[in-house]
């Protein structure tokens, strides 16, 4: 678990006790062949040495092929799927996809790529994407607006290797867990647009959106689920939830972090302002963070 994680994991929480919902926890592990083994349980072993109680069951994503399967039909029947052959790196090479983030969706064009043979490889199934705006109001980064069809184009939700994409499994857990409201990084503000694209398409309601500030470093790496980011240090957890309050502008007192985690958590209850982070898409980590880092692995 990285500090950008903790970050999120606060806020969502804090939303929800105060909101008198429910808080649940989700392991997205869609990727067999990226997992590392026993992650997993290193993130449950985290939060629950961080104070973390949710309520009902962890879901799992690996779990839910039925469930995506089933989605993935339903649109299908409805002729909102399309079958594409291009591949990621033919993708890559078109002068949309230059200047793209490693990992970002890439731009998909109104027509496949040039046919390829794919009987060997198979084909990704995308959505087929509307050209008009998407618009939603995030609960602290305003009014969004986006055409997906001249940003990312029809977008995946079947790899070509037969994997669910992260757009589909997400929108059909938010469902069946009946979740209302989403707290998350900024990172996936974007995806958004494309969220809310295949609940339309599945008939599903649209949750509220909050999007918290990325948390990043000097360099710019944001600090939460890449291979460079640092481990979150656990020795101090208390002083872990203080920096993750500091970060998102709550102000808590210095002292706060020499008391047991559920002083912190108390404190957090009281005092939870979001209005303090509006509009704030990225803030860099406190250097102390990483430093608990340092001394934890020396």
């Amino acid at each position: 678990m990285h500090f950008g994680s903790l970050v999120a994991a606060v806020a969502s929480c804090l939303e929800a006790r105060i909101r008198g919902g429910e808080w649940l926890v989700r392991i997205e592990d869609l990727d067999p062949p990226r997992e590392r083994p026993g992650a997993a349980d290193s993130i449950l072993f985290a939060l629950e040495r961080l104070g973390f109680r949710w309520d009902g069951p962890v879901l799992r994503q690996s779990t839910r092929s039925a469930a995506y399967r089933a989605a993935i039909e339903r649109l299908r029947h409805d002729g909102r799927i399309r079958e594409c052959p291009c591949s990621r790196a033919a993708l890559a090479a078109l002068p949309e996809n230059r200047s793209r983030a490693p990992g970002d969706e890439l731009f998909h064009p109104a027509a496949c790529l040039a046919s390829v043979d794919h009987s060997a490889d198979g084909v990704a199934w995308r959505l087929r994407v509307p050209d008009r705006f998407v618009e939603f109001v995030d609960r602290v980064q305003g009014r969004q607006v986006t055409n997906v069809a001249r940003t990312v184009g029809d977008f995946v939700l079947r790899r070509r290797d037969g994997l669910f994409a992260y757009q589909l499994a997400v929108v059909v857990d938010d469902a069946d867990q009946v979740i209302t409201d989403v707290v998350r990084g900024t990172d996936l503000l974007s995806s958004t647009p494309r969220q809310i694209l295949v609940q339309e398409g599945l008939g599903l309601p649209t949750p509220t959106y909050m999007h918290v500030p990325l948390a990043v470093d000097a360099g710019g790496l944001k600090l939460s689920k890449s291979d460079d980011a640092p481990g979150l240090a656990l020795a101090e957890p208390s002083m872990q939830l203080v920096s993750a309050l500091e970060f998102l502008g709550q102000g808590p007192p210095s002292e706060l972090a020499r008391g047991t985690v559920g002083d912190v958590w108390e404190w957090a209850v009281l005092h939870w302002e979001p209005a303090r982070f509006a509009g704030q898409m990225t803030r860099r980590t406190p250097d102390h963070v990483l430093r608990l880092k340092a001394q934890e692995d020396s």
